[in-house]
This record gives structure tokens, sequence and C-alpha cells, in this order.
């Protein structure tokens, strides 16, 4: 049961995979129904398309792959229709902006919302009501979940309990790793600076409508955004995306087919646009940026800013999170008190996971300690300052209670929720109705499920 908890747990989202990749949302032929639980069903094509992902991701796949797959499934039925009985609250805007966020992924993995569909054989549309049925499913589950373990605590005995059944040999070892946090200081570029990328764009507008030139091309050369430049400026979005700046997206539906707007002002500098297509709410554009370029002076200003700063925190008249939510400019960090983390959401990060200017300002501090303030580039190519503070610092070392025993207590935690959520499950089993296939009735993981269900209704 433990084993099956944390695979379930791990892949909430397996309820998803069958309708991972486009392209294998195509309807399997000689499907079947190869379990039930309640009235949820499983088929053959779940399955089926969930192995196939994996070969895709060339994740290694265990011998007894589709029996490990049905026992998952079967598991977030269970979840799902606990969730449904008890009303837990999943609003369609939740859904929806999962089903966006996962269409918009797609799209940049294969270069174009016209590639998608052509690889997938559907629309986006399409591909949107395929993805709600699994996506509500997956988000319940979660809910179901959090619910059964929502008073689960751990005590420091447990804790220590749980990393002596470790076995010596089998602790985690670490690289050296921190915990850092920053304030970065964008000024603000001269007026006349701004002026200059105005009238720069303005200039690359009448080149492309004169038919001087095409648009793809001058983004190539001339956008100071990275993410787009080697596409021509390109982009496909949707109108009620959250994570695109809400000025540059609205400009986008506000465009014909083939206009080009007039330069405008983001919190990332200043751009053109022309709206290549639409379809409903979505849409694909092309964009250049400019970003005004800030003097010495401009920075020194900040320098001296962010000098002020760091002299609040050094006599503690003020913390690094209000500091945080007071002074910097980094939208990234500004909602987590400044603190990076890594792309799994740990706050513990190894060297190579920090662009090597940080490493440098790091190089000298010790834990405790705030850095002067450094001139600073981003990705972006926007120059600002920035102050770094280093929280904990750690040198290579296998996993001990001393210097990792927020971990070891998050693990012991999680392992504790399963045993609870085991629990929960063997209580619910015999609730539902369950029909498992005569082919998978032999798998070591469907004993549970069999266990304790009269033969009134179990299928055999």
């Amino acid at each position: 049961m433990k084993k099956y908890l944390l695979i379930l747990i791990s892949l909430l989202v397996i309820v998803t995979v069958s309708y991972a990749q486009p392209g294998q949302t195509k309807a399997v032929i000689a499907d079947k129904i190869v379990a039930v639980v309640g009235d949820k069903i499983i088929l053959k094509s779940d399955l089926d398309n969930s192995i196939l992902d994996m070969q895709r991701q060339n994740i290694a796949i265990p011998e007894n792959a589709r029996c490990l797959l049905l026992e998952q499934a079967m598991g977030i039925k269970a979840l799902v229709l606990q969730a449904e009985k008890d009303s837990l609250p999943i609003t369609d805007e939740e859904v929806e902006t999962i089903i966006d966020n996962r269409i918009r992924a797609f799209i940049s993995q294969y270069g174009s919302k016209d590639e998608l569909e052509k690889i997938a054989g559907k629309t986006v549309y399409q591909l949107k009501e395929d993805f709600k049925e699994p996506i509500r499913d997956q988000k319940l589950a979660e809910a179901m979940r959090n619910k059964v373990v929502e008073n689960v605590r751990i005590t420091p005995k447990e804790v220590n309990e749980y990393y002596e059944k470790i076995p010596k040999d089998s602790l985690r070892f670490y690289e050296s790793e921190v915990e850092v946090s920053q304030i970065i200081s964008f000024p603000k570029a001269s007026r006349e600076a701004e002026e200059y990328c105005i009238e720069q764009l303005k200039g690359f507008k009448e080149q492309i409508e004169s038919g001087k030139t095409n648009f793809a091309t001058l983004a190539s050369i001339y956008t100071q955004d990275p993410g787009s430049k080697e596409t021509g400026g390109q982009y496909d979005v949707n109108r009620y995306s959250k994570e695109l700046d809400p000025v540059w997206l609205g400009k986008a539906f506000t465009l014909k087919p083939g206009q080009i707007s007039n330069p405008f002002k983001t919190r990332f500098g200043y751009h053109i646009m022309q709206l290549v297509s639409r379809a409903g709410d979505d849409a694909s554009v092309r964009h250049i940026l400019l970003i005004p370029q800030v003097t010495s002076f401009e920075i020194k200003d900040a320098m001296h800013k962010l000098d002020s700063v760091r002299a609040l925190l050094m006599t503690n008249a003020m913390d690094f999170g209000a500091a945080v939510a007071k002074f910097s400019d980094d939208d990234a960090s500004k909602f987590t008190a400044g603190q990076l983390t890594s792309p799994d959401g740990s706050t513990y990060l190894t060297i190579d996971q920090l662009d090597k200017d940080m490493v440098l300002m790091l190089k000298d501090l010790q834990p405790g300690q705030y850095s002067q303030p450094v001139e600073y580039t981003d990705e972006r190519g926007k120059k600002g300052v920035r102050l770094v503070f280093l929280k904990t610092r750690t040198e290579p070392h296998r996993e001990n209670l001393k210097d990792d025993y927020d971990r070891v207590a998050a693990r012991a935690l999680e392992e504790k929720k399963n045993d609870v959520l085991g629990n929960w499950f063997m209580k619910k089993v015999v609730t539902y109705y369950i029909m498992i296939d005569d082919d998978y009735k032999s798998c070591p993981e469907m004993a549970k499920w069999l266990k304790g269900v009269t033969d009134s209704t179990v299928n055999k």
C-alpha cells in the first residue's frame, strides 16, 4: 500500500497523461474498459497512451507498468468520487487556466499553433475539450487528498525515528547549497532614452508597411526579447493568460490581421506588435521589444538607494522581506520575500543553478551577511543594481539531522500522510463498486482493491 501511495501522490497528474501529448489523443482501435471505480471508467487506451508517453520521455518502463498505471488511475478515480460526494469546490476558471497553460506549453514545444493542430489532428478547441475531464479529475483528486491529510502533523521524535530507520549507505548526498535572497533596483531611463526607442520603433513600422522589409526579419535583428528572437518575434497567446503582461496581451486583441501597432510601453520596455492571426480567444502575434538604456548616472543613483537599504538591514531597522516589498523591482522574487527557488520549489540552490555574477557576489559572504550593491543585467538585457542576502551555505555532505532536519522532516511528514491516506483507502474501497478486467486481476497491485469486497460488488 505504501509504495502504491507514494506513486499515487507523486503522479496525481496521471489522469492527464493519456491526454498529455496531442498526437496521442486519437482514438485507439479495439479499445475496452479495463476497470471501473464507482461510475468512473478506465480504458485500455488510457494505459496504452501513458506507456507511449513514458517512452517518449525516455522513462524506464517496468515490467509491471500496466499494473502500476491501472493502480494509480483507480486510486485517483476513488479520490474523485469522494471529492464529488463531499462537494469539494473546483471552478471552471481553475480548469481553464490549467488547460490554457498546457496548450501554450505544447505550442511552444511544437513551434506554432498550426504545427500543434497538424500533429494532433485536432483544433486547439478540440484539444481543450479533451483536456477538460482529466484536468478536472486531477484538481478534484488533489483537493480530496489534501482534505484527507490536512490535519497530519509530525513531531521531532517521529522525525528522529524516521531518520534512524534509513540505512546509512542510503542517506542522500548533497552538493554545496545556498539559500539566498535578493533585492533588485531597475532605475528608470531618461525621457531621451525612451524617445529614442519610440522613434526607432516608428521607423521599423514604416519600413514594414512600405514593403522594404518584413516584421520577422527586423525582429530577428533588433528585438531585445531573447524568448522570441529566434522565431522572428512570434508568440501564440490566449486572451485569458495570467502569465503575460496585461498591457502587452491586451494589445494583441485590439489589432486586425496584418496590422502593426504604434509603439506602446510595458514594464519590459517599448514594443510594436503585429497580429498574424486570431481565432476566438487565441492569437498569433509578432513583436519587437526595445529597452531604453540607463546611463551610469542612473545606475549610480540606484547604487545609493540600495546602499541605504543595506544600512537599514544591517541595523535591523527593517527586515529583508519588508525591504523587498518596498524597494525591489524584481517581479520573479518580489512575492517570495526576495528568496530564490529552484524549479521544483526548493529554497536550496546549487552553485550551477545561480548566474555567474551571483556566484561572485556570494564568494566572500558568510551566512547571515548582506552583499554590497552590485551592478546587474537581467536575462533580457535590462540594467539595474542587486543586493544579495546569504541565509545559509552548506558544504558537500551526507544527509544528517543537524544540517538537513527540514528536508528529513518533510519526507517523514509525507510518509505519515501516505499512511493516513492508505488507511483512508482501505475504508473507502469496500464502499465502491469495483470492476477489474480479467487480464489485470492477477496483478499484485489489484489485491487491495479486491480484498474485503463482496462477490456481488466485484465483476469476476
